[in-house]
Formats: C-alpha cells, structure tokens, sequence
C-alpha cells in the first residue's frame, strides 16, 4: 500500500476535562474514498476538522505530505464578509488558479454567481459551499455533512461530481446511498477510538456488529472473572487484602472498564406517544390549486390520505412541499379545488429548522417545559432521565444547555419533545438532518410501530425507501404525481432520474426510456423495499417465535390467573396479536420468496 497523503495518529482531544478524543487515526492514500461513521457526538466532526488544520489535537502527530492541496466542507458554512456567490467561490481558489470552473458548478447547481450572498437560503449556501471546494479539485476533500439542505437532484448530481474527483475524498453523511454508493473504506469512531474497515460502508454494519458481539462475548467473561473476583474479595482478610493490593487495583479497573462498556452499550427504544385513532380518511385533495405571484405552486391535484399511511413527499427546494404540508394540515387555503381533513386528527410537526429549542434551556427543561423531573408519556409518567436515554443521550447530559449540543443531538432533541406527545398523524419535514446512522435506524423503527399517520418530507433516498409507502413527487411546474412505493419505485415508473435544478427529468431521457421499454419486454425484479423484507422478515420471524415462547410460557403458570387474573388476560392478548404477526410475516414472506424464484426463472 502506497503511503498516505494525510497522516493522524494517536489524536487525543478533550473538552472540559471530557475526553472527545483518546487515541484515533485517520490514514488516507491518495484517490482514497473514506467514510467517516459513529454516533452523533462521537468526535466525527471534530477528527475532521483536526485532519483541515481549523482544530489542533492535544496530542498526536499529524504528517502532510509536502505542496498537497486540501479543502474542507463544514456543516454550517459561513459567507459574511462577501458580497455575492461568486465571490465565496472565489476565494477557495489559489493564486494562479482559474475560478471559472467554480461559476460552472454554480451554474450547474442552479446559481448565476451573482446572488447577494446575504440573501442566500441554507441549500443555495451548500451549493455555494460545495463549488468552492470541488472547483479546486485539492488532493484532499474533506466533506462533512455534504448533502444537508440540499434537495434529491442536488444529492443525485453531487454524488456522480464526487466519483468523477481525482481526488482523495474523506466524507461524514448520514445519508446511507452516498456512503455506500462512493466509499471504499470506513473508519468507525468508537469511544474516542477509531476501527478501521478496509472496505466501503456497504459491508459496515455486518462488521460492527461482529465486532460488537466478540465485545460482548469479552465483557460476559470479564464480569465471569469479576464475580471470581468479588467472591474473593469477600472472603479474603484482611491481612491478605494488605498483600494483595495489586490485585485489589486490578479488580477496581475491571469494574470501571465494565460499567464504561454498559454504559456506552445503551440499547435504545423510540415510540411515540400514540392518541386517539383518527377518522379512516385523514386528508383529501379535489381538483387543489395554489398560485404565488402568478407561479403555480399546485395545480390540478387530487390525493388521498388514509389512516395509516406512509407518504413521503419529494421535489426540489422551492418546488412547494412546504405549501403542499400546511394546506393537507389546513394551515392554508387553496386557490381552488377543495381539502377535506378528515375526524379528530392530532397532528404533531417536527420542522427541518428545530427553531422551537431556546438555547437556554437544559435538556430536561426541553421535555418538561421547567416543570420538573417527570414527563407524561401514553399516559404514563417517566423520568425525564430515562425518556432521554430513549433517544441516546446519556443521563450526564440531562442538565446540558441546548447550545452545547451538535446539530445531530439538537435533531434528536427536537424528536424527543414532539414524539412525548400524543398524536395520530406525524408531520416530519427533513427529520434526518443531521441524525446519525443509529438514530436513523431508531426513526425507522419506531415509524414502522406507529400506528397513526405519517408525512415525511426527506432529500434521504435510502431512508425514503424504508419507511414509505407511497411517494409524491414534484414534476416541475405546479404538477405532482401520486406513486406506489418508495423512492427506488418511483424512479423506476418515472424512468429517469431528476435535473438537479428543475427536478423534472429531462424530455429526451424519458424518450429514450420509451423507445427501450417499446422495443423489449420489461424485465422483472424485485424492487427496493421487496428485497428488503426478505433479508429482514426471517430475523423478525425468529424474533417473534421466540417472543411467542417466552409468552407461552408465562402461562403455563398454573397459579396465574388465581394470582392475576388481569395479568393473565393481558398475556393472552398479547399471545394473540403476536401468533397473528407472525402469521402476517410468513405469509408475506412466502409470497416475496415465490415472486423472487419467479423472477429468476424467468431470467434463466
């Protein structure tokens, strides 16, 4: 392996006497692709930062080969101090270099160059930010959050910019498709320590999980080895407790690096606080149109919206999804046509800007609005400590000021406060901004347990993929399309993917589609969110069967229902509504299974 370009080793960092950072390395050769992942928190932003030269380490070393090229792309870019877009593109050029290449991607991404920069919206300041950094073409591109703010076409055009780099690219995303579809090797940021993976994130989450289950083994005999060790600590004298102090020290580091591993194993549960059900019909569009200074934001559309829904909405920034949301939540009048909402909906909003979270407040202050410790959750009371650990944070951050939490912690927040109340339609524009992979993981989850309603406004593909049922996209020009499926779906019926300003696919790719599909038979496949559930159902289905057991067995209890007959009652039900899940889960699995074997002959 050739040497690397950019060398970290043994970073260490803290802050306020809290260790960030205790010993990590980042090592990248040149045309590298590396993704950087972890938790929010973990010190990802910060590593990068460090390898930019914008923060110095309190330990390590730090080797740059001599006259290469960098560029770094924070998360919130900062243009005060220029007059237009193309004065900040500008500026990331170097002397002798030709800035034209900047005005170009600008271009590109649907900007002159010639914007006031203070007037700028926060995906035309990424698009400006990501001009200054790509036109150069550095050796190194350091990428944080890249796709924040911008919209799918953007996110499309961006990834095919990056494969077609020379140079090395070191990238932090939430964003799963760009990880997977652009990275070649992940660094993993755990505890302060970096793991390295030579392959790209596609193949991550098999390997930490390997990982976290030879940890897991190692803790199960270390807590073996401290049992054997407590006992003889009980059992031992005095004297020979003099005698063995080394012992003794080795006993109280086993225990702190224990409790250390629990701690930071915390397994997570999101749920929302469900409310009423609503009525079968949550919203209908006849014939709707909406109009802004002579611009059709809406024209001609009729949707309907079922209770249970999963309907995400999709188009470019400014094509009118927010419009389209505050007239299906009738906090706005159509033009023309007519919205009907349906009975006793109680929606809850969580908005991209997280504007609702006063820097003032502590975290528990978020939750209970200073009214105390406890909070009311599906009509239960929780301590606020514990509600947060739901959503990861840790019981050390339960007094923690707002505005010393990242923007993925503020995400997360911002999820705690809304989901705390009870609701049966969701309206989440943008929730994964910002959100790491496992908060990401959790969303997704608890969207599939909930039983109201959800809208979803998302530029995230992959998440798109997981969590809808139906899409409605943006055509351009005040036209929006009702599609079955997710993302992947969507494309597949559209035929093209999207301009990355206008979002409406060009007319001669869609002419092109036409003439293959006229001139041969469609081929069948599974689509995204099929072949999903067919990895995943077996791991649900044994889930399930063992939750069936462990129920079953309950029961059997023949002191039971004299003891609590309530309790017995509750049991069955929940024996009940488990053998029917199951019941659901093989038959939809076989189904999958004979469709695939299907599609396979075919294709022999």
């Amino acid at each position: 392996m050739a040497p690397p370009i950019l060398h970290l080793r043994d970073i260490q960092l803290s802050f306020g006497g809290t260790p960030l950072l205790t010993g990590a390395e980042l090592a990248v050769q040149e045309a590298a692709r590396i993704c950087i992942v972890g938790r929010n928190g973990s010190g990802k932003s910060t590593l990068l930062k460090i390898a930019a030269g914008v923060v110095e380490p309190d330990h390590g070393e730090i080797f740059r080969q001599p006259r290469i090229t960098t560029a770094y792309l924070p998360q919130e870019p900062d243009l005060s101090g220029f007059a237009t877009s193309f004065d900040y593109v500008a500026d990331g050029f170097a002397e002798g270099q030709d800035p034209h290449r900047g005005r170009i991607i600008l271009e590109a991404l649907g900007l002159t160059g010639d914007e006031p920069a203070e007037t700028l919206s926060g995906g035309e300041v990424r698009r400006c930010a990501l001009a200054r950094v790509l036109g150069p073409e550095p050796d190194v591109l350091m990428l944080d959050e890249p796709t924040n703010h911008l919209d799918l076409a953007a996110i499309e055009w961006l990834e095919g910019a990056l494969r077609g780099l020379r140079s090395a690219i070191v990238l932090i995303s939430h964003d799963r498709r760009i990880l997977s579809n652009l990275s070649r090797e992940t660094v993993w940021l755990f505890q302060g320590v970096t793991r390295r993976l030579s392959e790209g994130f596609s193949r991550f989450e098999d390997w930490r999980d390997t990982l976290t289950e030879q940890q897991e083994a190692e803790r199960h005999k270390q807590e073996r080895k401290l049992a054997r060790e407590m006992e003889w600590l009980r059992k031992g004298v005095t004297a020979r407790r003099k005698r063995n102090q080394g012992r003794l020290r080795a006993l109280k580091a086993l225990r702190s690096e224990i409790k250390e591993r629990r701690d930071t194993g915390v397994q997570a549960e999101m749920r929302a606080a469900e409310g009423v059900m609503s009525g079968k019909r949550v919203a209908e569009f006849a014939g709707v149109g909406k109009s802004f200074d002579g611009r059709p934001i809406v024209k001609d559309l009729s949707l309907r919206v079922l209770r249970g829904d999963r309907v995400g909405i999709v188009g470019p920034n400014g094509a009118g999804k927010t419009t389209l949301l505050k007239m299906l939540l009738g906090d706005l009048e159509p033009d023309s046509g007519a919205v009907t909402l349906g009975a006793t909906l109680q929606p809850i909003t969580l908005d991209q800007k997280r504007e609702h979270l006063d820097p003032n407040w502590t975290l528990a202050d978020a939750i209970t609005q200073g009214t105390g410790d406890t909070i009311e959750v599906g009509g239960q009371r929780r301590h606020v400590m514990g509600y947060l650990q739901d959503f990861l944070f840790s019981p050390e951050q339960v007094r923690t000021p707002v505005t010393r939490l990242s923007g993925g912690e503020r995400g997360r927040l911002m999820l705690a406060r809304s989901l705390a109340q009870p609701s049966n339609l969701l309206v989440l524009d943008e929730p994964t901004n910002d959100l790491d992979l496992e908060t990401l993981d959790l969303l997704q989850e608890m969207l599939g347990d909930y039983a109201g309603t959800v809208i979803l406004v998302s530029h995230d593909r992959d998440f798109l993929d997981r969590t809808v049922g139906s899409v409605v996209a943006s055509e351009g020009d005040g036209r929006w399309v009702h599609y079955a499926g997710g993302y992947s779906d969507m494309l597949a019926q559209r035929g093209t993917a999207a301009d990355p300003v206008s979002g409406s696919a060009p007319a001669s790719r869609k002419q092109e589609k036409a003439a293959r599909t006229a001139a041969a038979p469609a081929r069948p496949k599974l689509s995204y969110k099929q072949k999903y559930a067919l990895e995943t159902l077996p791991v649900e289905m044994e889930k399930t069967s063992r939750r069936i057991g462990d129920l079953n067995g309950k029961l059997e209890d023949p002191g039971l229902y004299a003891k609590d007959p309530e309790a017995f009652g509750t049991i069955a039900r929940d024996l009940e509504a488990a053998q029917q899940d199951l019941a659901r889960m093989e038959e939809e699995w076989l189904e999958l299974e004979l469709l695939r074997e299907e599609i396979e002959a075919s294709r022999r």
